[in-house]
């Protein structure tokens, strides 16, 4: 086996520096630090000022920066725009990275890589536009406290999550979904996502409010042409736009409920809103946005590879795996203001939803 080399320490160097200005020589310094001479003259001549007195701190600055060559997306702008252009698509960075391996058959590069070169870019430049590269454009890294949930409510025909089947756990089964709505600042602006737990699948429909009758009618319309056995179970959060979910056992679909202060125990579709948070936050004005847009924004998630699908994308799942035709729009054509339609890709487009012109730095949206 070779010899190991160590890096001279902070605290070596200081020792070098003390016995240096006692006029201690270099062969008696090594002897103090177990050192080899050679190591302490070069220490001496690389890292010394320009008066040519030896310095600690100054020493440890210069052979910082001497081997420090910057970061790998700085070094490599093919790859710099590569994983730009990703970000830019709602991609995380371990998306990236986990797509990068399996297309070249080798990694590439790693997620935290990503992460650092995004933060030292706002810590560099001040510029905090920088995060909207990040699903969740978090400007600093750490934890954030978790908010209170809604109280469990009294519902006829409630059943908790308990007596959910032992098979929709793993997810291995098809036709397990679960619902919740994405709330927008103003009142009534709303839209109702369906998550299959599968697929990963995201579906969407636009609501115009939280009554529980044409909640559960909705529903019912966006999961009937599915074949049955991709529309078994339903998983509610406890709000009382969810009262009427009895509706749904007509088409024998069963119905189950969190329990209370738990939100995690669908935690699917709680990870696909907060993705789809990025280019619809809280504070758009959804009756401004067409159904293509949110087509477009909806079909870019579907086909947004997912480290949990081995980096296929939901739509692939979906696709090739378990339907085998062509996914369109499961309802009849709009009859008028009060029509609800749902908001789906096309699973088999793989060209769906490429938000081109999304550019963090001017925080324009697809």
């Amino acid at each position: 086996m070779g010899q190991r080399y160590d890096h001279l320490s902070i605290e070596e160097r200081c020792e070098i520096a003390r016995l240096r200005a006692a006029g201690t020589s270099i062969q008696k310094i090594a002897a103090a630090l177990d050192r080899p001479p050679s190591t302490v003259s070069r220490e001496i001549r690389r890292n010394r000022g320009q008066q040519g007195d030896y310095k600690a701190t100054y020493a440890q600055q210069q052979s910082r920066a001497r081997r420090w060559t910057g970061s790998k997306l700085e070094r490599n702008a093919a790859l710099l725009r590569e994983v730009l252009g990703r970000l830019r698509q709602g991609w995380s960075p371990e998306l990236v990275a986990g797509r990068l391996t399996r297309d070249n058959g080798t990694g590439v590069i790693s997620h935290e890589t990503i992460y650092r070169f995004i933060y030292a870019q706002i810590a560099r430049t001040k510029n905090y536009d920088w995060r909207h590269y990040l699903p969740r454009g978090k400007s600093k890294r750490g934890y954030r406290g978790r908010k209170g949930g809604s109280p469990a409510l009294l519902m006829a025909h409630r059943r908790p999550i308990s007596e959910r089947p032992e098979d929709v756990k793993d997810r291995r089964t098809p036709g397990h979904w679960e619902a919740d709505l994405m709330l927008f600042k103003r009142y009534n602006h709303i839209l109702l996502i369906l998550h299959e737990r599968h697929s990963r699948l995201l579906l969407a429909v636009r609501m115009h409010s939280k009554a529980a009758v044409p909640m559960a009618h909705t529903m019912a319309q966006t999961l009937a042409p599915l074949p049955s056995a991709w529309r078994q179970t339903v998983t509610f959060d406890n709000g009382t736009e969810f009262a009427h979910h009895y509706d749904l056992h007509s088409l024998k679909i069963q119905t189950f409920f969190c329990d209370p202060y738990a939100p995690w125990q669908k935690g699917g579709i709680e990870n696909g809103i907060g993705r789809m948070r990025r280019f619809l936050p809280r504070k758009t004005d959804l009756a401004s946005l067409s159904d293509q847009y949110l087509l477009r924004v909806f079909g870019m998630a579907n086909n947004t590879p997912r480290k949990c699908l081995d980096f296929k994308t939901p739509s692939e799942v979906f696709w090739e795996n378990v339907l085998h035709f062509k996914c369109e729009s499961t309802s009849p054509p709009s009859r008028g203001r009060h029509q609800y339609r749902p908001i789906i890709s096309q699973c088999h487009s793989r060209e769906a939803g490429n938000p081109a012109s999304f550019n963090p730095r001017n925080g324009n949206r697809p």
